[in-house]
């Protein structure tokens, strides 16, 4: 196999081929690059022109090395033009049977020693390499999109893949500026089966009508820090690509999170894929535009959440970091603030854990001092649940446990007003079951605030089936008067961000334990690969297995689906008391 590839063959310049040309180009290695016919070249040509013209005027390519680099790409419609090329890298469409044609050709024309590559996402690597005489030089080379910008790609190598190509093809993808990961011909890979089972699952909510698409996206951008929502990030994609992505893994590996949520197949039988139809799960301003205009979908600006209740006076319960930060939260917007804390000590440590979170934002020029002392006064700290009888709104934010958060809620029955709003902070537990524990179910309500709370913007609002209109109304229209980001689910297990979530960080796990790949390729493929903030694996250490595995455990029990059931090494892991960060090993050790 060539150890030095001089000279690439690029069949199919559309997008993804055309991103691949540039790249192979600007490294200095010649590219020849095949289209299916001359308007389709002509296009390729243009394509590739434009996006070295923005790279010039982004300070990234100077009018020479532009020069140089186009200079370097010839494009043709006659296949045989790769012939004498050292690598070859097929990017046509997801179709099987079009990617078995092109290699059993290109395997007749190309020299013996020449390595020849699919940029398949989601295809089996072996069922392409098959259609060669030698399917010992085949292997998958699987860029991501957009090629110029991305730095991340996955070597793919089957059963037989001579390992001096894969060796050959990583030495040249770090050549190329890119981290390669080198993983086996597994339906979806690494990023992609990670991917799309969290995309599909997302699509399935939304087909239930359990939440908005604008709440479904906002929940992962608002609560995971991701650059964009599941619904729109497949409208980038392209639902017919996505729909044939699932449906290739689906055949392949037969897992659930790949079957095609039924809906997808109908928007797409009626023309809505996405941005480059100017309709997908949001309406565009024209085709492959990026603005989002307003549909019958979209939520009318006259008909914002008002205050259905008076809202002056709140009391938290909780001295811990999430009690701390939502009094915080309150006393800045400007409301009373009574805490209720198990001693005069704890009462005092929130105090000052304030202070000292308020001093830290006016030496940084976000409050003033002024400001920092009014805060201050609005919070008054108890250590008798007595006193809230006449708060007008009550925030839970004691351990989750049913049993201990039953009990309390019985008691704030007894003691708040008569239309006082009962509100529990949980992230897993049914709220149904704490509103059952009173006699004013239609006043209870979730209002799930994400850790730390007076940093991170977003509020689930999760309404019971007794939850009065209003009640829910409500606590969406306090959410926009703390400056958050409010939406609104009903009462399920994990609610959208850990439903969502934790059936992703679960598939990672089991992909690790199936020693497909290490905790670090797995980060760096999603890091990379999808611009997540964080790897799986990160995360878990850092939320801590413990929290993670009983969350896992409650997803599992509610919906009883077999691929939420929890990872077996997940639960060895926490038996051993590995917990992540906080006890020094985790997936890692951080001792």
């Amino acid at each position: 196999m060539s150890a030095e590839f001089a000279t690439a063959g690029v069949v199919g310049i559309g997008t993804m081929g055309s991103g691949i040309a540039e790249v192979l180009a600007r490294s200095g290695v010649s590219v020849v690059g095949v289209e299916k016919d001359a308007d389709s070249a002509t296009r390729a040509r243009a394509t590739i022109e434009a996006s070295t013209a923005r790279a010039v005027a982004g300070g990234k390519l100077t009018e020479a090395e532009r020069a140089d680099l186009l200079g370097r790409i010839t494009i043709g419609t006659d296949l045989t033009a790769v012939a004498a090329a050292d690598l070859v890298i097929e990017a046509v469409p997801e179709d099987l049977e079009l990617k078995q044609q092109i290699f059993t050709e290109l395997g007749q024309i190309t020299r013996p020693e020449a390595v020849l590559a699919t940029n398949t996402s989601s295809l089996s690597v072996t069922e392409i390499s098959v259609s060669t005489a030698n399917p010992r030089r085949v292997l998958g080379l699987h860029f991501f999109n957009p090629a110029p910008v991305q730095a991340f790609v996955e070597v793919v190598r089957t059963v037989v893949t001579d390992q001096s190509a894969v060796d050959a093809v990583k030495n040249l993808a770090e050549k190329l500026g890119k981290t390669p990961v080198v993983c086996g011909d597994k339906a979806g890979f690494i990023a992609n089966a990670l991917l799309f089972g969290y995309l599909n699952h997302a699509v399935q909510m939304y087909e239930s009508r359990y939440a908005t698409r604008e709440d479904i996206d906002a929940a992962m951008m608002y609560g995971c820090g991701y650059p964009m929502g599941p619904l729109a990030l497949l409208d980038l994609i392209g639902l017919d690509s996505a729909y044939e992505i699932l449906n290739s893994m689906y055949k392949q590996d037969r897992k659930r999170v790949h079957a095609p949520a039924p809906i997808l197949k109908q928007m797409i039988t009626a023309g809505l894929l996405g941005r480059k139809t100017g309709k997908g799960f949001y309406t565009y301003a024209g085709k492959d535009s990026h603005e989002v205009v307003a549909d019958e979908q979209t939520p009318s600006k006259d008909r914002l959440p008002q205050l259905r209740h008076e809202i002056s006076r709140v009391g938290v319960i909780g001295t811990g970091t999430m009690a701390t930060g939502i009094v915080e939260v309150f006393a800045k917007a400007g409301y009373d603030v009574i805490f209720v804390a198990r001693s005069e000590e704890k009462a005092a440590g929130v105090q000052k854990s304030i202070a000292k979170s308020l001093e830290k934002a006016v030496q940084r020029g976000k409050l003033t001092e002024e400001a920092r002392d009014a805060t201050l006064a609005k919070v008054t700290g108890t250590t008798k649940l007595d006193d809230l009888a006449s708060v007008d709104l009550v925030v839970e934010a004691v351990v989750e446990d049913i049993d201990v958060k039953r009990a309390l809620f019985e008691n704030l029955d007894e003691i708040c007003r008569p239309g006082a709003i009962l509100a529990t902070t949980t992230s897993s537990l049914p709220v149904v079951e704490l509103a059952a524990s009173t006699k004013r179910p239609g006043d209870v309500v979730g209002m799930h605030f994400f850790n730390p709370a007076a940093i991170m913007k977003l509020v689930e609002v999760v309404h019971t089936v007794s939850t009065s209109p209003e009640v829910t109304e409500t606590a969406q229209a306090l959410c926009v008067k703390l400056g958050k980001v409010a939406v609104t689910c009903g009462d399920r297990a994990g609610f959208i961000v850990n439903a969502l979530l934790f059936p992703y960080l679960n598939d990672a796990v089991k992909m690790l334990e199936a020693h497909y790949a290490t905790a670090d390729d797995i980060d760096l493929a999603m890091k990379e690969g999808c611009r997540l903030p964080m790897g799986p694996f990160t995360l878990l250490d850092v939320v801590g297995l413990d929290v993670s595995l009983a969350i896992e455990r409650t997803l599992f029990s509610e919906f009883r689906e077999s691929g939420f059931a929890p990872a077996p090494l997940l639960e060895h892991l926490v038996t051993a008391g590995y917990l992540g960060r906080k006890t020094g090993r985790g997936f890692r050790d951080y001792s």
